[in-house]
């Protein structure tokens, strides 16, 4: 039988911009295992702040107000700094437009309480009944951005990066370098690659895809060349640190020698194929092994490579209660 733990302070953060018709129901869905709730208005036009504090009683409720736009990370990231400041053993994150079930918030924590994990995420592809109500676009948008998400971050055992329901134990919200965190969109994503940084262990915990006439501020097709750019980065920055800084071995090597015979082979390939298409003249057998056995190894090579990066996924939490 598990050995049944304490329960332990959690905060959920609220984002907020120009959720005034709806933050009202998602306080009042918010159960009695939250012991602080902090709304962060970010500049918002409709004065979601101002609202809260005039139409809600709930006294767990406490209203941070910007005086400009951050974005959604930024105003998360300020819901997280005033989590720890009040001492908030977990601090979970919703959004304040209702697509996210309050009443999963148990389920969702769970992991951190019982020391399993380091952060937990929703993931709203694990039921397909619950799909129907996912927009189509938005179904093919995930499968992309999560696919990147899993090779800059290198967490490849999770999916849906964009979602915003998450939870995080205070051992790593304080190790995070939370001023480096992405203020935009991009935050969740940037967030997993932060999190590998550390170490720490994340799970996905399976959750409803909800959606009502709330129109969502993100579109696929406006983000989705600068998801791609900064995901490249943050995996070149990822391999250069777990496989060059932290550490040095075969798995660096298949990374370095299958990059270098892969892209001699294209382009030594491609000089002689442009070559022999300009001049009429055949290329030798010689030239087309010299191409296409580095093509070969370097494929293999970075096989071998992907192979291992993909089973190089933390297994220890950070979590000072994990067995």
């Amino acid at each position: 039988m598990e050995k049944k733990t304490l329960q332990l302070k959690t905060a959920v953060v609220i984002p907020c911009f120009q959720e005034s018709t709806r933050i009202l129901d998602v306080i009042k869905d918010i159960g009695p295992e939250v012991s602080q709730i902090i709304v962060i208005d970010d500049a918002c036009p409709d004065r979601t702040g101002e609202h809260v504090k005039t139409h809600c009683a709930d006294p767990r409720v406490q209203v941070l107000t910007h005086k400009k736009n951050t974005g959604v990370g930024g105003a998360t990231m300020s819901g997280y700094r005033r989590a720890i400041e009040d001492g908030c053993e977990i601090i979970v994150k919703i959004d304040g437009d209702g697509q996210m079930d309050p009443s999963l918030i148990p389920i969702l924590i769970a992991p951190l309480e019982r020391g399993k994990a380091d952060y937990v995420k929703g993931n709203r592809f694990y039921n397909l009944d619950g799909l129907n109500e996912m927009p189509r676009v938005r179904i093919f948008g995930n499968l992309v951005l999560s696919f990147a998400s899993k090779a800059s971050s290198g967490y490849w055992n999770i999916f849906d990066p964009t979602n915003g329901f998450t939870a995080i134990h205070i051992d790593t919200a304080i190790s995070l370098p939370l001023e480096k965190v992405d203020n935009g969109f991009f935050f969740e994503s940037d967030m997993l690659f932060h999190l590998n940084m550390l170490r720490a262990v994340v799970l996905d915990t399976p959750m409803p895809a909800r959606y009502g006439d709330e129109k969502s501020s993100l579109k696929i097709h406006n983000v989705i060349l600068s998801f791609a750019a900064r995901h490249y980065c943050n995996m070149l920055k990822r391999f250069f640190y777990s496989y060059f800084v932290r550490d040095f071995g075969i798995s660096s090597i298949e990374l370095v020698l299958g990059k270098i015979l892969l892209l001699f082979g294209i382009t030594f390939g491609s000089f002689a194929w442009y070559e022999s298409s300009t001049t009429g003249v055949p290329a030798t057998a010689g030239t087309v092994i010299l191409s296409a056995l580095p093509i070969i190894l370097g494929s293999q090579l970075l096989i071998a490579f992907l192979n291992f990066d993909t089973k190089n996924i933390p297994t220890k939490p950070l979590n000072r209660r994990a067995p």
